[in-house]
């Protein structure tokens, strides 16, 4: 088995590495490093999100850095302010020891003035999200022509999200000689277009999945109504009293809104999500870490980056729409050989999504039935009975009280002094519990009741009214499309399911809908932006375009128009992937 001594990196970088607690390399890492030491090949490595790669390409690009040429030697781009933050913050890691280099992190939602003043005193390694990375470059603050590499992770979280302009106008500015590196959990046609348009002659580095279908990780799902879903939780977290996981849910808000409910019911649990700043996400981390915090919610985005060991659960509040997802979220658990298990709360609707896991990735789920009262209570009894027996008793600290402690009890026999001292920690859960309902539904087919083409037909009537129509001071003359727009809000929202409504593109301005709840939120981080040099102004506008709102000619020039002469507004239809739709755009 090879080490880290074996790839001839410097005393240095295997010091740092050392105190981070590298001992093994993983296998993307023992098969990349070695290459890149070695060659300047292109490299297309197939990964998935936990098997190692920042250190993969990072290792040997801060062994070829010169720290005597403070210009930009090597540009890391992808697709999360997040992921980009905890990349810069492993690299800055590893050449600790190092003199001389400068690692910079760029990305939108923060100050563009701050990250040009850093560029100008060097950085040989820029990390950088497509969006800000472009604006940066057309801007003349960050030069790229003579560069050495290029090192593409996540591509197909890159390409999902919108950013394929983005990567073309970058990689259209970079040297034909640099290495190109691209690190990608699956290859879809999207991937492959750009390793044959950029790369030339890449290796092939195919690393298996971590944890897939292993036998120390168990696959459970609980099938309830959805009104029903924090309850499992709650079940679930008092039927496993070590319980140490992550709970994965859709939404920052829902994020937010499911710890607050499992700290207010006196659970160690917080959240993770992207409204924090860097020093509350490392607050929350370390106490996680330290498992002063048992249960950690989060979203995918936020999750980016997070390595943490001996993880006994994994719980999925909603299945990802992506098999790939669900498989890099339990991949989390049962390492080095323990156990772990990996929870899907689901309802009928998701019976289709379960399959698909199943069929992909070889999983096999259990299903099984949600904890009842009793099971809980049963459970936590003994507990607490092995708490009490294996409790470890120091007689020097506790023998002053003892002899006012045995005349309080003095009037209690044993029987009634056990049941007393179990009762004050257990009536609680009895309590709750005395008359719990059965919250199961049958896992047959999806049996909709008489109910729900109603439920269905107002939800989508109250979606459709609570859009709100945002202004944007770019069009079509700024090189604006529906795609790059797209990829602005992605980047702006760190969010999975924003839901986005008609778009018009006009010659001098834009309009787009998105969801009433996201508008404070969306216009305040596009005010901070520039787009093709021009500082974006956004503001909510009361209607989507009209001859009143605009010129005639303005509104029919950036509109598109079928050829039956109806206006397209980008409208989605059920399997087509439209520029605009209304549906979810997905942030990784």
């Amino acid at each position: 088995m090879s080490t880290f001594n074996d790839f001839g990196l410097n005393i240095e970088i295997l010091k740092a590495i050392k105190e981070l607690g590298f001992e093994t390399p993983t296998p993307i890492q023992a098969e990349t490093i070695p290459l890149l030491m070695s060659s300047s090949q292109d490299i297309i490595a197939t990964a998935q999100t936990g098997t190692g790669k920042t250190a993969a390409f990072g290792l040997p690009a801060i062994l070829l850095v010169n720290p005597n040429n403070k210009n930009t030697q090597t540009l890391i781009l992808c697709p999360t302010r997040e992921l980009c933050v905890q990349i810069t913050r492993d690299l800055i890691s590893y050449s600790k020891y190092m003199k001389g280099i400068n690692v910079l992190a760029v990305y939108g939602g923060a100050r563009i003035d701050s990250q040009i003043r850093a560029l100008k005193k060097g950085a040989q390694i820029v990390v950088g999200t497509p969006g800000r990375t472009r604006d940066l470059i057309n801007r003349r603050k960050l030069f790229v022509e003579n560069i050495e590499r290029v090192v593409l992770d996540e591509a197909d979280e890159m390409l999902t999200m919108g950013f394929k302009e983005e990567l073309d106008a970058i990689l259209e500015n970079t040297p034909d000689n640099k290495q190109t590196l691209l690190f990608s959990a699956t290859m879809s046609k999207k991937v492959v277009s750009i390793t044959r348009k950029y790369m030339k002659k890449p290796v092939e580095i195919a690393v298996a999945r971590t944890n897939v279908g292993a036998e120390n990780i168990k696959h459970i799902n609980y099938m309830v109504q959805a009104k029903d879903r924090y309850e499992v939780l709650k079940r679930i977290a008092d039927m496993n009293p070590n319980i140490y996981g992550i709970v994965f849910c859709r939404t920052r808000r829902e994020t937010k809104e499911i710890a607050n409910k499992l700290m207010h019911d006196g659970y160690n649990a917080d959240a993770i999500h992207g409204d924090l700043s860097q020093s509350q996400r490392d607050e929350v981390m370390g106490k996680f870490r330290r498992r002063s915090l048992q249960v950690l919610v989060a979203t995918d985005v936020a999750a980016r980056g997070l390595d943490v060991n001996d993880l006994t659960h994994i719980i999925n509040y909603n299945l990802p729409d992506d098999p790939e997802v669900y498989i890099h979220r339990s991949g989390r658990t049962g390492r080095a050989g323990k156990s772990g298990i990996s929870i899907a709360i689901i309802h009928t609707r998701d019976i289709r999504k379960l399959r698909e896991i199943e069929r992909i990735s070889g999983i096999s789920f259990s299903k099984e039935l949600v904890p009842d009262g009793r099971d809980i209570c049963e459970k936590r009894l003994y507990a607490l009975i092995d708490k009490i027996e294996k409790v470890e008793v120091n007689e020097e600290q506790i023998g002053p009280f003892l002899d006012d402690i045995y005349e309080k009890l003095a009037s209690f026999d044993r029987e009634n002094l056990i049941k007393h001292f179990v009762s004050a920690e257990f009536n609680r859960y009895l309590s709750y519990y005395k008359n719990s309902r059965d919250i199961n539904i049958s896992g047959g087919k999806n049996k909709r009741d008489s109910r729900e083409p109603r439920d269905r037909k107002s939800r989508s009537e109250r979606r459709k009214s609570k859009f709100a129509t945002i202004y944007i001071n770019v069009g079509a003359r700024n090189n604006l499309s529906p795609n790059r727009l797209m990829g602005l809000i992605n980047e702006a929202l760190d969010s999975k399911d924003a839901v986005i409504g008609s778009i018009d593109i006009m010659k001098k301005f834009s309009f787009f809908e998105i969801e009433e709840n996201r508008k404070t939120e969306i216009i305040n981080a596009l005010n901070k932006e520039s787009f093709e040099d021009v500082s974006l102004s956004v503001e909510i506008s009361k209607e989507m375009p009209n001859k009143a709102s605009s010129t005639k000619d303005d509104y029919f020039k950036g509109k598109r128009k079928n050829k039956f002469g109806r206006d397209n507004k980008f409208r989605s239809k059920k399997g087509r992937k439209n520029k605009g739709s209304k549906g979810k755009w997905k942030k990784g």
